[in-house]
């Protein structure tokens, strides 16, 4: 199957791509299912997680005429869902709860990297 590209592979009959990929995976027990142990290097490295209500614009101005119970209108509806990210990234979707008289977050979706 050649047909000039050299990043094109060819497998033997009767096995696809897809199973190749798959022995590749599996680690020296066999077993490819991941468990939380095997992120454990990774558990104290610091994220910035950022939670965002909504958005809005506007001038510097109104801003600055701003005080204690101004109201500012966002991009959002009562009940929508609000975006989580991590490091800049979109990563899950949520709802506002409220436990023990603090705020927190439930979420609701995660966002799959696409």
């Amino acid at each position: 199957m050649a047909n000039g590209d050299d990043d094109i592979q060819t497998v033997p009959d009767g096995i696809s791509f897809e199973e190749m990929l798959a022995e590749v995976d599996q680690d020296d027990t066999g077993n490819d299912e991941k468990t939380a142990a095997d992120l454990e290097a990774v558990f104290d490295v610091p994220v910035r997680l950022s939670v965002v209500l909504g958005r809005t614009r506007m001038p510097v101005a109104k801003l600055l005429k701003m005080d204690i119970g101004t109201v500012v209108e966002l991009d959002r509806q009562v009940g929508e869902a609000i975006d989580i990210y991590v490091n800049d990234r979109l990563v899950a979707r949520g709802e506002i709860v409220l436990v023990e008289g603090r705020l927190g977050v439930t979420m609701t979706e995660i966002i799959k990297a696409g």
